[in-house]
């Protein structure tokens, strides 16, 4: 795991939200540039990271293909370790990066370092393969939770979800028409993609409100 980090949002912000890049583009990819910057707008402080194995193919040493999800749970521990956040801390991440923060998420809850999780397009299953469920463990998750997704996800769209057992300590913002990167057709919503992370983003700031007044649940 490479000990850089990418800022946005001021340090005296009332939180950082940690966040961890999907399998296949980099922390500074198009679209987690985009959310870290209206989760900035919002009031947030976010700190992005990368895998080791991202970081690698910035340097052409390696191009395999991601590790397994589980095997990414050191780097995500050391990656809170070396950030020190100073304010309270969520973690999580975009896709493949959300789901390794939601393995260690409940260890961390545990012991008072983090006071919640944010999945950006969570994948509830691989694109077409709507029968390879991966939300065994959401249902016995227990940190406070809020996944942002696409109705119209790949990965899980609203009205498979709508069918999943989950824990109640999960929360869904739905992003009318949104995709994995959670962007909506202008053409169908009349609505940018900027104004749909922005309405996203502040929603994400209410949450983070409740979680630090104590009361998760809206």
């Amino acid at each position: 795991m490479t000990d850089r980090f990418l800022f946005d949002g001021a340090e005296d912000a009332r939180a950082t939200i940690l966040l961890a890049h999907g399998a296949g583009a980099p922390m500074d990819s198009a679209s987690m540039t985009a959310v870290a910057g209206a989760l900035a707008a919002a009031g947030l402080r976010v700190a992005r990271f990368e895998f080791a194995y991202m970081d690698a193919r910035r340097d052409g040493t390696g191009r395999k293909p991601p590790p397994r999800a589980d095997r990414l749970m050191p780097e995500y521990r050391a990656a809170i370790a070396s950030l020190s956040a100073t304010t309270p801390l969520v973690i999580g991440g975009k896709s493949m990066g959300g789901r390794v923060a939601r393995m260690i998420a409940d260890e961390c809850f545990a012991r008072g370092e983090i006071v919640g999780l944010l999945c950006l397009g969570y994948p509830f299953h691989p694109p077409a393969k709507p029968d390879q469920l991966r939300t065994a463990h959401l249902l016995e998750l227990c940190t406070p939770t809020l996944i942002c997704q696409g109705t119209r996800d790949p990965f899980g769209t609203s009205e498979e979800v709508a069918g999943y057992a989950l824990s109640p300590a999960i929360e869904i913002r739905w992003l009318e028409d949104g995709d994995h990167d959670l962007k909506p057709r202008k053409s169908v919503t009349g609505v940018s993609a900027a104004d749909a992370l922005k309405a996203m983003a502040e929603d994400v700031g209410r949450w983070v409100d409740r979680l630090l007044a104590g009361s998760p649940a809206a």
